[in-house]
């Protein structure tokens, strides 16, 4: 089966993120498919690279890189949402004459089209809020 997220909660602050990330590695230990993870509303800060958390708690960005790297998922992170909330890639940062930027790869900046079609790749598409 097809699955898509859409992560809408900030790290540490709500457990949205860490739900996702929980099921996501479920759902692929039980060999389903995942077509990627899309980052909303306040969930953009789980890109930030500028993160860092104590470290005897999980880094969630970190987690989140690992996930992709170990099964190739699209990282997607809402443009609006993101410079809205001071977060962008250095290429928005240099387009907003912005001193420094704290998103980068595998996370992307896009729109919500990408949301759009990932939602309807999906068989299942589940929010965490």
């Amino acid at each position: 089966m097809e699955y898509g997220l859409l992560v809408m909660g900030a790290p540490y602050t709500s457990p949205a993120p860490h739900s996702a990330l929980r099921f996501a590695h479920t759902l692929l230990a039980q060999g389903h498919h995942l077509s990627g993870v899309f980052f909303y509303h306040e969930g953009v800060h789980n890109a930030s690279s500028l993160m860092a958390p104590p470290q005897d708690e999980l880094n969630l960005h970190d987690a989140w890189i690992e996930l992709h790297r170990a099964h190739n998922i699209p990282l997607d992170v809402c443009i609006a949402a993101a410079l809205r909330r001071g977060l962008a890639s250095e290429a928005e940062a240099l387009r907003h004459g912005k001193a420094s930027f704290n998103i980068d790869a595998p996370f992307e900046l896009t729109g919500l089209g990408q949301l759009l079609t990932l939602q309807q790749r999906c068989d299942r598409f589940i929010t965490f809020a």
